[in-house]
């Protein structure tokens, strides 16, 4: 299942809602020099809705930004979620504290495994907001810069908890404390942790990933049907 285990379903929620404004940095090759990757929890309740196609849409969270959308936001990377226990255990490994919203995460959340939960998997959040589940993060320079940890991106990729994007199905208000209901488990086993994988460190998983279908990000199924054309099942 997708929630942590030894809890009980009833445990996942959010712990914040987190949005981040544009700021002027060093280490991003957008072509302004800003990243909104800053980002902090929000004192009040947040809307989410479907922002619009990569490169014209931005972020789903009103009152966020992202700032490079050649790369980030869109329908298909609205919202991103990283759990708290995935940055407790990086909390462990760096030796310092990363507050909610470290990453760079709209959503931080408690309860649930991200790393196994399952593409086209769906989360009702609150009372009205409806997540899809699309891919895992891919690490970036900008990352890179704002971690600030020596090669951060390869790390981060050996470790392959990356947490989760999310598509909006049905938009609504949200709030940290708001209960996490599991509502859809696809039946196939793509799972985060194998199409990060497969994507990033062993290519020869891609075949795999077409068992999601749809549900899947754009970019990684053309990736995955361009390498069975190429390579086979």
């Amino acid at each position: 299942m997708a929630y942590r285990s030894g809890m009980h379903p009833s445990a996942m929620r959010l712990l914040s809602v987190n949005l981040g404004r544009a700021k002027a940095v060093p280490y991003t090759d957008q072509p302004e020099g800003v990243t909104g990757i800053d980002k902090r929890p929000a004192d009040g309740p947040v809307r989410v809705a479907v922002p619009g196609s990569e490169g014209f849409g931005a972020s789903g969270l009103a009152g966020d930004t992202v700032c490079d959308t050649r790369h980030h936001g869109g329908d298909e990377q609205a919202v991103y979620a990283m759990a708290r226990e995935d940055l407790d255990d990086w909390e462990r490994t760096l030796g310092r504290e990363l507050p909610n919203g470290a990453f760079g995460e709209n959503l931080t959340t408690t309860g649930l495994d991200l790393t196994g939960a399952l593409i086209g998997e769906r989360w009702r959040v609150g009372a009205e907001l409806l997540l899809e589940l699309t891919s895992g993060r891919i690490p970036c320079r900008t990352f890179q810069g704002h971690m600030g940890e020596p090669r951060w991106v390869k790390r981060f990729m050996e470790k392959g908890a990356p947490g989760a994007y999310f598509r909006v199905l049905e938009p609504g208000e949200i709030r940290a404390g708001d209960p996490v209901r599991i509502v859809h488990r696809p039946s196939h086993e793509v799972t985060v942790a194998l199409q990060f994988r497969a994507v990033t460190t062993q290519r020869e998983l891609l075949p795999r990933l077409l068992a999601a279908g749809g549900a899947l990000h754009p970019e990684a199924l053309a990736t995955a049907r361009k390498y069975v054309a190429e390579y086979g099942a």
